[in-house]
């Protein structure tokens, strides 16, 4: 006659087991990175063809207070390109997924998002889908809608802009990406900068970078605004040619409990271009409690 208690704790270790290699895939599928001293969570979430080696000028300065999620999208960086699917990610709600996986792997609560570009709408996708898991929402250089509809909306793009960078991205990556990687970056007299982006773009699976940048430019996420119950800091750049400062005001007036910071910072990318800058409005952002 077997024993209940021995096949209850067998079961209950098969089941401990079963998540501890969910919580492994993940981790290999996102290449995940968790450091830092702190009991608070901040996720640091990276833009269209780049991965989370360009948040390292800007996590130092945190990982003593809080503790620290790196990841790559899949697709992008150094995440397991094999688990790449056309259909998952036809849309922003297959990076929402790997988001809330992750989340959901490591059963964290109280999350401080930190999104550049399109990562920022994922992040709100994110917090609408399960606003259980965010405190706060850093929102960098983010857009909720790419091409314009004038004169209501100037996103940066006529659609046209659109189709042909698309096009010239599918018949001559390398050379788009060498178009693309200055006109992001800015930030002229440092051309470093835009050398590393070059080669972040070049870096990533021409086609999965075409299917994600046609995700990216095309989404409107617009509807989606005032459905956000979790406070914003939206980080606007001058003279960003991805995000315009139009966009900026835009999500700030749309956007429940946002706040709008406009940086000094040119380009589209501050915390790589100008990490102190925002490296300091985050923390003054993060020193103020939020109250409902």
């Amino acid at each position: 006659m077997s024993n209940p208690h021995k096949s209850a704790q067998k079961s209950y270790n098969q089941f401990n087991a079963h998540v501890a290699q969910m919580a492994q895939n993940i981790s290999l599928r996102n290449n995940i990175k968790v450091f830092g001293q702190g009991t608070q969570t901040m996720m640091f979430a990276h833009g269209f063809g780049c991965d989370q080696n360009m948040w390292r000028f800007v996590t130092p300065a945190f990982e003593k207070d809080y503790k620290i999620i790196l990841f790559d999208y899949v697709g992008s960086g150094q995440s397991d390109i094999s688990a790449y699917s056309y259909e998952r990610y036809s849309d922003l709600n297959g990076y929402v997924q790997d988001v809330l996986d992750i989340c959901e792997e490591f059963a964290l609560t109280d999350v401080i998002f930190v999104g550049h570009s399109v990562s920022s709408m994922i992040g709100i996708l994110s917090s609408i889908q399960a606003p259980n898991y965010f405190s706060r929402l850093i929102l960098v250089g983010s857009s909720p809608c790419y091409i314009n509809e004038l004169p209501n909306y100037n996103g940066g793009f006529d659609r046209k802009d659109i189709e042909d960078l698309l096009d010239i991205m599918e018949k001559n990556y390398m050379g788009w990406a060498s178009l693309m990687a200055p006109m992001v970056m800015q930030n002229q007299d440092r051309p470093e900068l835009s050398e590393e982006l070059e080669a972040s773009f070049c870096s990533t699976d021409p086609v999965i970078a075409n299917r994600f940048a046609e995700v990216t430019f095309y989404s409107d996420n617009r509807s989606d605004l005032p459905n956000v119950s979790v406070p914003s800091l939206i980080l606007q750049c001058a003279d960003d040619v991805i995000a315009p400062t139009d966009v900026g005001h835009y999500l700030h007036r749309h956007l429940p409990k946002s706040t709008l910071r406009l940086m000094k910072a040119t380009g589209h990318s501050p915390h790589m271009s100008h990490p102190q800058e925002t490296i300091d409005m985050i923390k003054e952002y993060l020193s103020v409690p939020h109250t409902t």
